[in-house]
């Protein structure tokens, strides 16, 4: 099948669907990534074609050209201009053709519009368990539980708010397609019904499927950005490995831009503190520690399946990715959550026991910021328990194959039958 994935984002939202198409591309499919330019590298390297999709995505993510997220109406204001821009974009990438169409959650609610015009099957592939649920509160709306009804009543209202986001451009698209008017809550509700398929590379060691969820829905097992084979670490940083014992890692992804002199400055006093080496990356805050310093190394960007089992301990914003991939290590986590999924995923993390306490992003420009910062690493470090869970849910996770499942759904559609009709819901 000649198969087109969409995603757009940051990193993190692109990178897993370079390993997933990987896994399509082996099982004899031509896969096609449709992204952004600054991810054509990481798409090509795993052997898709790559399409390009418009907008630098550090405009386009909450919070990722400042140190603090934008206000609500500035918010807003970005995401529709980024989304009529993204509209035009996939449709520009969607006209070569394919013959089912794997959407991301930025780019479903434009890309059932896409399927719909050229009739094409589509399947949702998802990165954020966001359909409503008694079990735990939407991803977007935080960590903390309003019990079973108040969960699924915040569920439903957050797909009531993407439904408002996409209202203009799903109109713009429709127009553009020549397909009736329809509003992107109507197009959401009738795949609803039609029980649209949708995957989640999600880890069911993080997120269990919760019992209340319909026909379709599925939690798949994590998937991993794809390495090559021969990747390696740096000389550098193998050279600072061996020097000492395991260093504790430090990156804030897409987070926190421009704030990186005052975050490295407070980093690196809390693990002197703490009496541990790290390992800063520097990410879009631009985390760099003193070039004098021999007990903090910087880097770049670099693979975390090869750096994580090698630490003591990972500190982190939580985005999904980075949180499945400190489990995957089998290292306790230091969450520091800044805003949208992450300190839902920073308190999935704590309650799993594989993660000290979550440290606000915000407390590290209070005045006790070092001492806490300090606090939580020495915890992580030294917490035989703690370690103990963290390495307990490596097994699991070891377990899983979440590309193979999404294989076996395309293949299903492929096939044709019930999953073929679903997708084309």
């Amino acid at each position: 099948m000649r198969i087109l994935i969409t995603a757009a984002g940051s990193r993190g939202d692109v990178v897993p669907y370079t390993g997933l198409g990987a896994r399509l591309r082996a099982a004899g499919h031509e896969v096609a990534l449709a992204t952004h330019e600054a991810y054509a590298d990481a798409v090509r390297a795993a052997g898709l074609e790559h399409r390009p999709l418009p907008s630098d995505p550090r405009t386009a993510v909450p919070g990722g050209d400042s140190g603090a997220a934008p206000g609500k109406r500035a918010l807003m204001a970005r995401a529709a201009a980024f989304l009529e821009e993204l509209g035009d974009g996939l449709a520009d990438a969607a006209a070569p053709g394919a013959d089912l169409m794997l959407l991301s959650a930025t780019t479903a609610p434009l890309g059932r519009q896409l399927a719909e015009a050229a009739g094409t099957p589509s399947l949702g592939v998802s990165l954020q368990p966001a359909h409503p649920t008694r079990a735990f509160p939407p991803p977007l709306g935080g960590g903390r539980s309003l019990g079973p009804w108040g969960n699924r009543l915040a569920g439903a209202a957050a797909l009531k708010v993407v439904d408002r986001l996409y209202a203009g451009p799903v109109r713009a698209l429709r127009a553009r397609l020549g397909l009736p008017p329809a509003s992107a809550a109507a197009v959401r509700r009738r795949g609803e019904r039609a029980g649209w398929p949708v995957l989640y590379g999600v880890s069911p060691v993080l997120v269990p499927r919760p019992d209340d969820w319909r026909a379709g829905l599925e939690v798949t097992g994590t998937w991993w950005p794809y390495r090559a084979p021969e990747e390696g670490l740096p000389a550098a940083v193998e050279d600072f490995l061996a020097a000492g014992p395991p260093p504790v890692f430090v990156g804030f992804g897409s987070m926190a831009s421009g704030e990186g002199a005052r975050l490295a400055e407070v980093t690196v006093r809390a693990l002197r503190r703490a009496g541990v080496r790290g390992i800063l990356q520097a990410g879009w805050a631009g985390l760099v520690a003193d070039g004098a310093a021999d007990d903090v190394l910087s880097v770049g960007e670099l693979p975390h399946a090869l750096l994580f089992p090698r630490t003591a301990a990972v500190v982190h914003h939580c985005g999904a990715g980075t949180t499945a991939a400190g489990l995957r290590a089998g290292v306790p986590t230091v969450p520091v959550p800044v805003t949208a999924d992450q300190p839902f995923w920073a308190a999935r993390l704590t309650a799993l026991g594989a993660a000290t306490a979550p440290v606000p992003f915000a407390r590290l420009a209070g005045p006790d910021a070092v001492d806490r910062l300090a606090a939580a690493v020495g915890t992580a470090v030294r917490d035989a328990g703690l370690r103990g869970r963290a390495r307990e849910a490596a097994g699991r996770l070891a377990a899983e194959d979440g590309a193979a499942r999404v294989v076996r759904a395309v293949e299903r559609i492929a096939d044709g039958g019930p999953a073929r009709a679903a997708a084309l819901g």
